[in-house]
């Protein structure tokens, strides 16, 4: 290689390595309550659901797509929002009141799309 074609490549090299350091991140990724409820879901959630949220889990079913209001009556206090059916007939799952300052960041995170 000459000395010109080192130069061209290492140019093209630069410019590659700036757009990319360029590119505008996407607004989920600098969502706080997105990455929030993802950290409360992957600590909290996998050992029954499974950790991609549109999937069942090993006792739990897919979760994605939850409302607010069912999280809230499944998380809070163990029971189902008023006429609701449930996915599945077991009453395994446990309130898990601790959770409380993280419905809204599971919320956004359960409905996101990617």
């Amino acid at each position: 290689m000459t000395y010109g074609m080192i130069k061209k490549v290492f140019f093209l090299c630069i410019i590659a390595v700036s757009l990319w350091a360029c590119q505008p991140t996407s607004p989920a990724q600098n969502n706080p309550l997105l990455q929030q409820g993802r950290t409360t879901y992957l600590s909290q959630c996998i050992s029954c659901h499974n950790s991609d949220p549109k999937k069942d889990g090993a006792m739990g079913p897919a979760v994605f797509g939850s409302s607010r209001e069912l999280l809230e009556a499944r998380i809070m206090k163990g029971t189902y929002p008023e006429n609701y059916a449930p996915k599945r007939s077991s009453t395994i799952m446990q309130p898990l009141p601790h959770l409380k300052k993280d419905l809204e960041a599971l919320t956004i995170f359960l409905n996101h799309t990617p």
